[in-house]
């Protein structure tokens, strides 16, 4: 055995400005707000967590039924409930900062205005290292995917917000456009620190008995190994577009998943569907990239990143 085989494998990866221990993060909108998984899982083992997603105000989502398990997936439409900023950053932020990891708010709006207002909220919350805009959110009938899917939307919104925040900035790329690294590109001319994609595609479930839409909305979001191939292809796409990072995410439920959004350019991965299934799922992703990197004689992590052979 080499002595390259003997050293444990440096995990650790700075994206948007943001040092992690690893790669691995937890996906907006499957972990809550942490203290959810908190006694499940060890939150300082993680990369990041990134919360559920953040309005202006407190929304409360959907109608129920919001869920429907499908082949290989689920298909959600829960509509970012969520408690407002000012009610996260007086009463969930203080437990996230008891933890030795960094915290990636996600967050939306209705508006391009809200968006804004949203993230100018965040700038100098301890704790709070990153922003995840969400522009690409199925679920709502305003804002969300609206304009995660115009360029000229995307453009104004992203600009809006990195007006009002010095805060690391992360726009979540929507999967469901012709040209993913048009829109990756308007990020990073707009002064994105990174991207994130995929979020979740439209999908929608009938009960054939009563030949009605199993959720209220009608429509909702498909995540879950299902996703997985279309993420990686996406993910590598947007990877060869622009020079900032990528973080990578959809249907990852093995450390193979992972492996290969970063063999594919992306810098980090989130973690999503999987939390529910099996909440120590992130942990053992952390793992099983660690073997991998041992077994193919990776120092670093890092040196792994976007090395697909043509």
């Amino acid at each position: 055995m080499s002595r390259l085989l003997k050293k444990k494998p440096d995990m650790s990866v700075t994206v948007a400005g943001i040092r992690m221990k690893n790669p691995v993060m937890v996906a907006s909108g499957t972990f809550g707000y942490g203290m959810e998984y908190a006694d499940l899982v060890d939150l300082n083992c993680l990369g990041a967590v990134v919360v559920k997603g953040i309005s202006l105000k407190a929304w409360h989502g959907n109608q129920t039924p919001r869920l429907v398990e499908v082949s290989s997936g689920l298909v959600n439409a829960i509509g970012l409930q969520n408690p407002g900023v000012d009610k996260f950053i007086n009463e969930y932020m203080p437990f996230l900062r008891r933890f030795d990891v960094p915290v990636i708010v996600n967050i939306w709006g209705r508006t391009v205005d809200e968006y804004a207002e949203v993230a100018s909220r965040f700038d100098g919350v301890k704790g709070v290292r990153g922003l995840e805009l969400n522009i690409s959110c199925p679920n709502i009938k305003h804002g969300g995917m609206a304009f995660g899917t115009d360029p000229k939307a995307a453009r104004r919104v992203i600009t809006a917000v990195r007006k009002r925040t010095k805060v690391p900035l992360i726009p979540k790329l929507s999967p469901n456009v012709s040209n993913i690294g048009l829109f990756a590109r308007i990020a990073e001319d707009c002064g994105a620190d990174a991207v994130s994609l995929i979020n979740s595609l439209p999908a929608m479930v009938i009960d054939v008995e009563s030949r009605r839409p199993v959720l209220a909305n009608v429509i909702g979001g498909l995540t879950g190994p299902a996703i997985h191939p279309i993420a990686v292809k996406l993910v590598w796409e947007t990877a060869k577009a622009v020079k900032i990072p990528v973080i990578g995410m959809g249907g990852i439920t093995s450390a193979n998943d992972a492996l290969e959004f970063l063999i594919a350019g992306a810098s980090a991965v989130a973690v999503g569907t999987a939390n529910f299934t099996d909440p120590l799922t992130s942990l053992n992703v952390i793992d099983g990239i660690k073997k991998y990197l041992i077994q193919h004689d990776y120092s670093s992590v890092v040196d792994l990143i976007g090395t697909i052979k043509s």
